[in-house]
């Protein structure tokens, strides 16, 4: 059983005490530490600019130069590596926006059906640890490893630590890791420490965690929503998290007991399992 006090190392997955600045096994400074770290069990995976890392991952002339996938008839940027997002291109952006804004990118047009077999692969290795996967794009899913610690030996934190590190040896790109208490949660943590990071959203840290987010965050507020909201004088959730559920009800419909509930990180949805064939079926249409 883990020492639920203990920290670990994301590279040689070895347990670190509190205060550790690197691994005492490896020496290396990846680690991780959080007073909920080995309780918390839902799991959200998104690999890093996934498109463009396959390409790179293929090609490793390309490896340090921004990159640039898109064009085509649509003529806009599909997705593009860090390079070039640090040079401001980002998805959706016109093609010719995106190069005057990184002329010197690489472009390549999306070949779907070798990222859809990447894809399968990674959810295979997914699928070793646990059933419960939830996939929710090509590049991106939702894992609940309740359960599973007896099973390898080893908590949630650490089991989704082994698959990023073999996603990377085994397959050659990097993925980002959420952990938190439910869905709505750990989608939020995998985006918070991009590319190859591991963030972690315990119960205790909710409403504080989420208090001083824009409205934007909640899962279901679109443009449209977030502009109706602004009218309203309502721009953060902590202003939401003050608001009674029937209060939002009135306003805004049944969409208010959503903003209810997630603005306090509720959110009763499980990990549904995809059958892989229908896994494959949703990747075709991006083809």
């Amino acid at each position: 059983m883990t020492d639920a006090t203990e920290g670990f190392c994301r590279d040689c997955f070895s347990p670190v005490p509190q205060g550790a600045e690197r691994c005492p096994a490896c020496r290396r400074p990846r680690l991780l530490f959080h007073p909920e770290l080995h309780s918390l069990t839902v799991a959200h995976m998104d690999c890093d600019a996934f498109y463009a890392a396959v390409e790179k991952r293929d090609n490793p002339e390309l490896r340090d130069k921004p990159l640039i996938i898109g064009g085509g008839t649509r003529g806009v940027v599909s997705t593009c590596c860090y390079i070039a997002r640090i040079r401001g291109v980002r998805s959706a952006m016109p093609m010719f926006k995106a190069l005057a804004a990184c002329p010197e990118a690489t472009v390549l047009k999306p070949d779907m059906r070798k990222y859809a077999a990447v894809a399968r692969d990674v959810r295979a290795l997914m699928r070793d640890l646990t059933p419960l996967v939830e996939p929710v794009s090509i590049d991106e899913a939702f894992l609940d490893l309740s359960g599973t610690e007896r099973l390898h030996h080893a908590s949630a934190a650490v089991s989704m630590a082994r698959l990023a590190k073999r996603i990377e040896d085994e397959i050659g790109i990097t993925v980002s890791v959420g952990l938190s208490h439910n869905k709505f949660l750990a989608k939020m943590a995998s985006d918070l420490d991009k590319p190859r990071g591991f963030a972690v959203i315990g119960r205790e840290e909710t409403l504080s965690f989420l208090a001083s987010k824009p409205v934007s965050m909640i899962w279901g507020v679109g443009k449209a929503l977030e502009t109706k909201l602004a009218r309203d004088g309502i721009t953060r959730i902590a202003q939401l998290q003050k608001m009674e559920e029937n209060d939002l009800m009135a306003r805004y419909g049944s969409m208010g007991r959503r903003l209810s509930r997630l603005s306090r990180g509720l959110d009763s949805r499980h990990v549904e399992p995809v059958h892989e064939a229908k896994s494959i079926s949703a990747e075709t249409t991006f083809m």
